[in-house]
């Protein structure tokens, strides 16, 4: 009875043992080293995790700064001191990026924008556009208005008012979340310091755009015409600024006979 229990038990054991030998021979063979910076970087990032670096996490930033894949200023939420901090872990100097803040181009209110028909379902854009083709709004490139970009803020940075999503400049970080989460694409990241955009998103011309928005973007080129640096082209039927060039004049802004283009 006793060296019945007792060689399964010596068995068993002497099987663990020689595992746990191989496993330990296998975990010193294959071990990934890990430099030593990684967690010191990592220490800096705000860990917001948000994604705005272009990296899934702060994690990731983090190695694909030490490993070189990726400039240290990329982080819109830690700004110039996290910039700072990472270039004194790293020995280099670290000069922060222009911030940038998320801007929706739309003014499609309520008010200037026409609805094609009454729209009972879900309350959220990407299954609006999903169920009832471009949503209920009679322009097909302008802001649904469910606040799909508002459930993915962090920072309670956007909300949706009088139809439209508005962006708190003061709130955002500039971590583009909202920018994914619209399934238009009329979210885009714009330099802080920019006062000067064009509110529209629309492709269309003349009176296509009139007869569903007051306040859409004809294409008339006539901003493109008085501005005194060249930093606007029309494209698709829509103006296009080129911040890099653009000095906020404002000369556009006042030229534009539908008030498309704004300046705040």
């Amino acid at each position: 009875m006793i060296k019945e229990i007792l060689w399964p038990a010596i068995s068993l054991g002497g099987l663990g043992l020689i595992f746990g030998i191989i496993l330990g021979a296998a975990s010193k063979k294959f071990k990934i080293e890990v430099d030593e910076r990684v967690p010191l970087v990592r220490e800096k990032l705000p860990g917001a995790n948000c994604g705005g670096c272009g990296f899934a996490g702060c994690d990731a930033y983090a190695e694909a700064i030490v490993s070189g894949k990726a400039p240290a200023n990329l982080c819109n939420i830690g700004g110039e001191k996290a910039a700072k901090a990472i270039g004194e872990v790293l020995g280099v100097e670290v000069k922060a990026a222009d911030p940038v803040v998320a801007f929706v181009k739309c003014q499609g209110t309520c008010v200037k924008s026409k609805s094609k028909y009454d729209y009972h379902g879900l309350k959220s854009c990407h299954d609006a556009l999903t169920l009832a083709d471009v949503g209920p709004k009679a322009c097909e490139y302008g802001c649904t208005g469910f606040g799909d970009c508002v459930k993915q803020c962090q920072f309670n940075a956007i909300s949706v008012v009088d139809g439209i999503a508005v962006v708190d400049n003061e709130l955002c970080t500039g971590c583009g979340s909202c920018a994914a989460a619209c399934p238009k694409g009329i979210i885009e990241l714009v330099p802080k310091k920019q006062s000067v955009k064009v509110a529209c998103s629309s492709k269309d011309k003349g009176m296509d755009v009139k007869k569903v928005c007051t306040s859409g973007c004809i294409g008339c080129g006539i901003c493109a015409k008085n501005c005194p640096n060249q930093a606007i082209t029309v494209e698709d039927n829509i103006a296009h600024i080129d911040y890099s060039k653009c000095t906020n004049c404002g000369i556009c802004v006042s030229k534009c006979p539908v008030k498309a283009i704004i300046n705040k």
